[in-house]
């Protein structure tokens, strides 16, 4: 049987991605195969598709860190025809053929049966974006943030994971603070659920000091660079600060103080090597208490076609919340 996927390949030693035909006999390794019904698009596969981050580890490669759809067939007993089923992380989309194709193969554990309380479509609007916002608010609340610490800040607060973290946070009950260099999207942030919105042009980043204002609680950054230094020398006695991105740059200066003289704690989110039972309680509680309530708001629907258009305004930073593509016609 064949199918539509969109290969990353290298070709004169530059990245170039096209759609093409497929057969199953040129799907990689696994378990269970899964008729895909929606994948989504994220600033890493944006980055694989175009050549602009060195992502792909393997060509050619299907493009897609991320899948949803129905089992077709499962050589593992967990996992049986018809059962619909999402996968993220691992080695999807970057070194084995990932979700930007209407059928896909892979390991057995890499898969999760769909959350109670999600439909397919949801799942790919959380996608690895809401899976690394739903990990880091867990990893925070396991540290000690709680809704009476105080507010908590949100970088980047208009992508996937930003738009996302705000609606976790202020659906739990926390006093959320929109961080963002978009004032234009003021309405759209407190709409998700921020109660203040801070423009990144307010803060003098050449002027950091060792320990500022105690400021937050807790803080998820999506950033890194000067923003995240900010971040930590702001935070307040006990306060937790999640480092999700490098948008701004990988380098991160700061001292030790707000570490060792306020006790703040440093937690890297790692999406991709996640323990699967770890995984599986933060895909559990999207779909209880952390689903975002306005999920519809952030996210935009495209076809299968369309998607080669999408990945420079990602890399151009042009988007805003979530972008699902729907694989199945």
């Amino acid at each position: 049987m064949g199918f539509k996927a969109y290969m990353i390949h290298q070709e004169d030693g530059k990245v170039a991605s096209r759609f093409v035909d497929m057969d199953e006999a040129q799907l990689d390794a696994g378990e269970v195969t899964i008729r895909v019904a929606y994948s989504s698009v994220n600033y890493k596969d944006a980055l694989a598709a175009t050549g602009a981050g060195r992502i792909i580890r393997r060509f050619p490669c299907v493009g897609g860190i991320d899948l949803a759809g129905t089992v077709i067939e499962s050589r593992d007993p967990r996992f049986a025809a018809g059962d619909s089923v999402v996968a993220t992380s691992y080695d999807i989309g970057v070194a084995h053929h990932g979700g930007y194709a209407e059928v896909a193969r892979v390991p057995a554990d890499w898969v999760l049966k769909l959350p109670a309380g999600l439909t397919l479509q949801e799942a790919m609007s959380l996608g690895t974006a809401g899976f690394t916002a739903g990990l880091a608010v867990a990893r925070m609340e396991h540290d000690g943030l709680k809704p009476a610490n105080g507010p908590v800040v949100v970088s980047g607060a208009t992508g996937g994971v930003g738009s996302i973290a705000i609606q976790i946070l202020a659906g739990l009950g926390y006093h959320v603070v929109a961080l963002t260099g978009k004032e234009q999207e003021t309405d759209y942030l407190k709409g998700l659920g921020a109660k203040e919105v801070m423009l990144r042009q307010s803060i003098d980043l050449a002027k950091i000091k060792p320990l500022g204002s105690e400021t937050w609680a807790g803080a998820v950054d999506n950033l890194g660079g000067d923003v995240l230094s900010w971040m930590a020398s702001t935070m307040k006695v006990g306060g937790t600060l999640a480092s999700i991105g490098l948008a701004a740059g990988f380098q991160f200066n700061t001292t030790v103080m707000p570490f060792i003289l306020r006790g703040v704690s440093l937690l890297g989110i790692d999406s991709v090597n996640c323990p699967m039972a770890r995984r599986a309680e933060v895909w559990r509680r999207l779909g209880g208490d952390m689903k975002p309530a306005h999920l519809a708001a952030l996210t935009r629907i495209i076809g299968f076609d369309e998607l080669p258009g999408v990945f420079d305004d990602f890399i151009q930073a042009r988007i805003k919340g979530r972008v699902v593509v729907r694989i199945a016609a």
